[in-house]
């Protein structure tokens, strides 16, 4: 597909711009805090400013980004899957079933597999089961509708939903604390580590997801027509389904799950730059990374007795937003 001059100059505009906003987020972040640091101190080893600088806030910061960048990306992939402006990466079910895995793991009093928190490894399998079931019962033959994936999402998220507030019932006091905590969703210090293993799972997706733009805009305008253009619609509806699940499912497994940043990002953008998916996509990416960075920035700083997880106030923020998007849309179809 040949691109004018104009519209890639309006391309690389954006995304520098959603790159300088990132930047700036990423640089400030680390150096807000409750507790002030000598930045003097923190570049000299065996310092407690060291130690909250390069252990606690910069990885925090740095999983903040990244958990923001792909859930933003899997709000516009999943809304171009199902052609819905109002589905999240949770529509289809597959955070609530990484949410089951983690509270069947603090249930049972689980504490490493394998070398990691056996509460991540709970989640991923949480998640990869809950996509199996999807596709299982969303497929018809060879074929595969958005409308059958919207509806097995919903009812995977129902009973998933379910058996969790089931298991909650067996739960203990101090589990069930657990259980809330997690299901609030909250960004915490990691290991450098893990962040590396984060990226060398996701950024690959991403790079694919990016590449298929195209493809997802002329999904826009409906399965035949995208058909009729030489797009093979049961393989993109299945691998982006696969890929949106993968990128959720990894994010939801180290953050629980945190709703709305994949909803309220792309229609931002969507209302000033349009739904061209080419752009639409990569800018997603970098502004959600800066949103949820500056709400957890936000969530750790706020004066209260303990600290807010990024996740309430996430919903916070979201909630009236989502309310103000189904009311433009009624109004719409009434016009």
């Amino acid at each position: 597909m040949v691109v004018n001059p104009v519209t890639r100059r309006r391309l690389w505009t954006s995304i520098l711009f959603c790159l300088l906003v990132l930047l700036a987020v990423a640089v400030t972040s680390p150096l807000v805090g409750s507790t002030r640091i000598d930045y003097t101190a923190a570049l000299t080893e065996d310092s407690i400013d060291r130690e909250i600088l390069f252990r606690a806030r910069i990885p925090r910061v740095l999983l903040s980004l990244m958990a923001g960048g792909v859930l933003s990306v899997c709000g516009v992939l999943f809304q171009a899957l199902l052609r819905d402006a109002l589905a999240t990466p949770y529509t289809l079910g597959v955070s609530s079933g990484a949410s089951l895995g983690a509270v069947t793991v603090i249930c049972f009093g689980l504490e490493l597999f394998a070398g990691f928190p056996s509460i991540w490894v709970g989640a991923l399998i949480g998640a990869f089961l809950a996509l199996l079931l999807v596709l299982v019962v969303a497929s018809e033959g060879r074929r595969m509708s958005s409308f059958t994936l919207l509806l097995s999402g919903v009812t995977i998220n129902s009973i998933c939903l379910a058996l969790i507030l089931f298991l909650q019932t067996f739960a203990t006091f101090g589990q069930s604390f657990a259980i809330v905590r997690w299901l609030m969703g909250g960004i915490e210090s990691v290991e450098y580590s893990t962040l590396l293993w984060l990226a060398a799972v996701t950024f690959p997706v991403l790079a694919y997801v990016f590449l298929t733009g195209r493809e997802w805009n002329l999904m826009a305008v409906g399965e035949e027509w995208a058909a009729a253009r030489g797009v093979n619609v049961t393989r993109l509806m299945l691998t982006g389904l696969i890929s949106g699940s993968i990128l959720t499912g990894v994010v939801t497994a180290l953050t629980g799950p945190i709703g709305f940043v994949g909803l309220i990002v792309p229609h931002g953008l969507r209302m000033r730059l349009g739904a061209d998916h080419r752009l639409l996509l990569p800018c997603s990416f970098l502004l959600g990374a800066a949103f949820l960075t500056v709400c957890d920035t936000a969530s750790r700083t706020l004066p209260t007795s303990g600290e807010v997880p990024v996740g309430v106030l996430t919903a916070l923020l979201g909630g009236p937003f989502f309310i103000w998007l189904l009311k433009s849309r009624r109004r719409s179809l009434w016009l």
